[in-house]
């Protein structure tokens, strides 16, 4: 399917399901330890992955002046093209924010559809009021440099204890943000709609008062139940 096709399909499957579809495929780490909604009431976003790192920070580097660097976070949003999801690895580090408002907001211009990291935002209040989707682990009033030093950008990355590559689709929403490797994103789009499919008559199952032994996981019986609802 298009890439536009794909990314309005994942939007629709919850991180909850990406993971168990992923598990079915033998892929285990893909829920990144960390990254929780900025806000609540975000919207679920999916998106290719533009990856972003920073190592701890070292003095001679990790200087305000590093800011106009032709390597800075500041060039690395110019390349980030629009509908992206940035996914920044900030190794957990909680005392000093990865980004602020005035990125936040040059990301939201430039049509970015959110970001994601194991790190800390500033500027809170200002990165709200720019409306980009934030995933991240808190808020922190330092600058990066007060404990980072970045060093690129579109490389691969841990984030979260996930290991993300530049193309790799990201799918964030109340429960986090999941990893969908590349290679295997045709398929779980097309699996996950499925799987949500039938969840949805096995919560209308037991709101009907079934009970769960044989019906989740539902056996040939009550599969069977299922596909002949879905062909009427």
């Amino acid at each position: 399917m298009s890439d536009t096709a794909l990314l309005a399909a994942l939007r629709q499957i919850t991180t909850a399901t990406i993971t168990t579809v992923l598990l079915k495929k033998g892929i285990r780490r893909t829920w990144m330890k960390g990254p929780q909604p900025l806000t609540s009431g975000q919207p679920r976003i999916a998106g290719r992955a533009f990856t972003l790192r920073f190592v701890p920070a070292r003095e001679d580097l990790a200087t305000p002046a590093s800011w106009s660097s032709p390597r800075s976070t500041r060039a690395a949003i110019e390349d980030m093209p629009e509908g992206c999801i940035a996914v920044i690895d900030a190794m957990g580090v909680t005392e000093a924010g990865v980004f602020g408002d005035i990125l936040a907001q040059r990301m939201a211009v430039r049509g970015v559809a959110g970001l994601v990291t194991d790190g800390v935002m500033r500027d809170k209040e200002g990165v709200l009021g720019t409306g980009l989707p934030v995933w991240c682990t808190g808020a922190a009033a330092p600058p990066s440099v007060a404990g980072l030093t970045f060093v690129g950008w579109q490389e691969p990355i841990g984030c979260g204890g996930v290991a993300v590559y530049p193309n790799d689709v990201v799918v964030a929403d109340g429960d986090g943000a999941v990893l969908v490797p590349a290679a295997l994103a045709d398929e779980v789009a097309r699996l996950g709609t499925e799987q949500e499919e039938l969840e949805a008559w096995l919560m209308d199952e037991v709101k009907a008062g079934k009970a769960l032994p044989g019906l989740y996981p539902p056996n040939e019986e009550n599969m069977a139940r299922y596909k002949a609802r879905k062909k009427s």
